[in-house]
């Protein structure tokens, strides 16, 4: 099969940089795609630190200047990796430059900056979509196709928390490259953008849209030596976050995230409860998820553990065979596999910018009622 080459550019190199480039090397392997991904090239300040990760990934070249890569003529495709502050001002260039762009969470600092990037990709007509990456793990997939099969029923309740102990020393420093996450410049909001954003999208998909919220959050280490210049400073980001929430299901939900439960390096999990069912899954334990349906004989009735490992479970034909499971990194190949599908169908590959605005808006309401403790509606 011959392939048609979509030329990556991606801005950054870190965490998200790897997963993203396994992500694009792994996606022909396992599945059978019109588009092929090739990468391109990179774009990072240090040089040094752009061309080792650049062999080492098998990027063909890189840049100092993320400028220029999004005005090269030999990228179709805009991948950033950056902090948040940086994601308006890549996405608004690419956009103009007519690249698609491929973003990670959460979309932008707020609904504001947003708005203007869904705007750009649609004034531009160029795909786009957002790296809200646990959708695709097979079971949270699974779960959705039970739940739009009305396989619950009517839904009363959905929970979901995830869970951290990596902030709990004050010597953890603020800002800089490692740690740009506790530093509100870089980042924007705590856990409730980095961490709550996952939760907060995946339980719009599932579940519908949120109508409103009550939150509370809290920083607790007040004071942390900024990476860069070696200063105590404030912290201005949320350490842990919790709210309530009305879905336009009628359905009610809470959530918990936060980056002090010592024992947690990070317990995602969420539970759905309807009227004929409830789900429950565990990021701990990714490739289960557990069933428990209210119509079984009652003698029988109970809690089963489904192993998504078998060829008619959503994505699995593609990788081994039945009971052999996949990881954490097969969401990030799933989510590209997804969006080369969608250039040969036409079809958006979601969460789009609009999708994930969605979610914006929602953590843009819990960081409002946390402040003012009253109740926030979500437009």
């Amino acid at each position: 099969m011959s392939h048609i080459p979509l030329r990556i550019g991606m801005v950054g190199y870190g965490f998200m940089g790897r997963a993203h480039s396994n992500g694009y090397s792994q996606a022909n392997h396992f599945f059978n795609l019109k588009y092929k991904p090739v990468l391109q090239a990179v774009a990072a300040r240090n040089a040094e630190k752009a061309r080792a990760f650049a062999d080492q990934w098998g990027y063909q070249d890189i840049e100092t200047d993320w400028r220029k890569l999004v005005e090269r003529k030999d990228i179709d495709a805009i991948d950033i990796c950056t902090p948040n502050n940086l994601h308006k001002e890549i996405a608004l260039a690419a956009a103009a430059n007519g690249k698609m762009i491929l973003c990670e969470k959460p979309l932008s600092m707020n609904t504001a900056e947003g708005e203007e990037m869904c705007q750009a990709v649609e004034k531009a007509g160029v795909a786009n979509t957002v790296w809200y990456n646990y959708r695709r793990i097979p079971a949270v997939t699974m779960a959705k196709q039970l739940i739009d099969e009305g396989k619950l029923g009517r839904i009363f309740h959905y929970r979901a928390m995830f869970l951290q102990d990596w902030t709990i020393s004050e010597d953890v420093p603020q800002g800089g490259t490692a740690t740009w996450r506790l530093d509100a410049q870089a980042a924007g909001s705590g856990v409730t953008g980095d961490l709550l954003a996952h939760c907060i999208d995946t339980a719009i998909w599932l579940n519908g849209s949120i109508t409103g919220v009550t939150a509370m959050t809290e920083t607790f280490v007040k004071e942390r030596m900024h990476a860069e210049t070696g200063k105590k400073q404030e912290v201005k980001i949320d350490d842990a976050a919790a709210f309530l929430a009305r879905f336009q299901n009628g359905s009610l939900a809470t959530f918990e995230s936060t980056r002090y439960a010592r024992g947690h390096k990070a317990l995602y999990t969420l539970e759905i409860n309807g009227e004929k069912a409830s789900i429950k899954w565990d990021l701990h334990d990714l490739h289960r998820l557990s069933f428990f349906d209210h119509r079984d004989e009652g003698r029988l009735r109970g809690w089963k553990s489904i192993h998504v490992s078998d060829g008619d479970q959503p994505y699995m034909k593609n990788w081994w065979v039945p009971g052999l499971q996949i990881g954490y990194e097969h969401s990030f190949v799933h989510q590209v596999v997804d969006f080369l599908k969608s250039l040969e169908t036409g079809q958006p590959c979601s969460p789009t910018f609009r999708d994930a605005l969605e979610t914006q808006k929602v953590c843009d309401a819990v960081l409002e009622s946390a402040k003012s403790g009253a109740w926030v509606g979500i437009s």
